[in-house]
């Protein structure tokens, strides 16, 4: 039986997104139907491969993408939000094959849910820019989101403080207002997508405060002080309010995690 980690790999080293999209469904439906043992002794690499566009450029070189309001704004935008989807799915997928064997089977039931989720969420915004016409790959996109992956690639509990706790609780605080933007300009087919993606994202989070509880519990470790010097040490931004404090609580994420070190 192949095992969860060759699973894994084989998606990471995808370039196609929407074969990469494809593999990590697939690799979800044959990890729920009992055909990978749950087995994650398979070298993950460095890097995932990517498709040749979009043009990954540093941050500061990114074109300014304005607040939405014209089409073009929104075409820029809903490809940003592509290109996270897109490196999630890989995020996600190193996760589970990197570290899932330091956790029992329910961890993975949850990641390779947020795997397919994903998948799913990168469908709905290229199809939507499809629609637009545009597609992903037509724009540069930010080059920096797999440093987080570099970054925490030693610790499991690092992997989780940083990506589902920082970074996807980022989203939180910033989508309802997306939404709220495409809604005022009569864009309800991008509002509607961007509402399921941020839903699906609660959970995600919660995933991510729940298995970071579960192994600190097990190492010992006071989940609060240990998140917060994580984060002082592997995160290279800071944490900015406005804080949607509402979906971070429902995702057990409270303010006594974050309100002390907040910028």
């Amino acid at each position: 039986m192949p095992s969860l980690g060759e699973a894994a790999r084989a998606v990471l080293l995808t370039p196609d997104p929407h074969d990469k999209r494809r593999a990590a469904r697939s690799m979800a439906r044959a990890w729920r139907q009992g055909r990978l043992a749950h087995r994650c002794d398979t070298a993950m690499p460095d890097e995932p491969a990517w498709p040749a566009a979009p043009e990954l450029l540093a941050p500061n070189r990114m074109p300014r993408r304005g607040k939405g309001g014209s089409e073009r704004g929104r075409v820029a935008l809903l490809h940003a939000l592509a290109h996270i989807e897109f490196v999630a799915i890989d995020l996600a997928v190193d996760l589970i094959g990197r570290f899932g064997g330091e956790f029992p089977r329910e961890f993975v039931d949850d990641w390779i849910g947020v795997a397919a989720d994903e998948a799913m969420h990168f469908a709905l915004l290229d199809r939507r820019l499809r629609q637009l016409g545009s597609h992903y790959g037509a724009l540069p996109a930010h080059a920096g989101l797999w440093e987080a992956a570099q970054v925490t690639a030693d610790d499991a509990l690092a992997r989780l403080a940083i990506v589902p706790m920082v970074l996807e609780a980022r989203g939180l605080d910033v989508t309802p207002a997306t939404i709220t933007r495409f809604q005022s300009v009569g864009d309800d087919t991008s509002a509607k997508i961007l509402s399921r993606i941020y839903n699906d994202e609660i959970r995600h989070v919660s995933a991510g405060t729940v298995w970071f509880g579960w192994l600190c519990d097990e190492r010992g470790f006071n989940a609060v002080e240990t998140w917060q010097s994580l984060v002082k040490l592997r995160f290279r931004g800071s944490l900015k309010p406005p804080f949607n404090d509402s979906a971070r609580h429902d995702a057990g994420l409270t303010q006594e995690f974050y309100a002390v070190i907040a910028s």
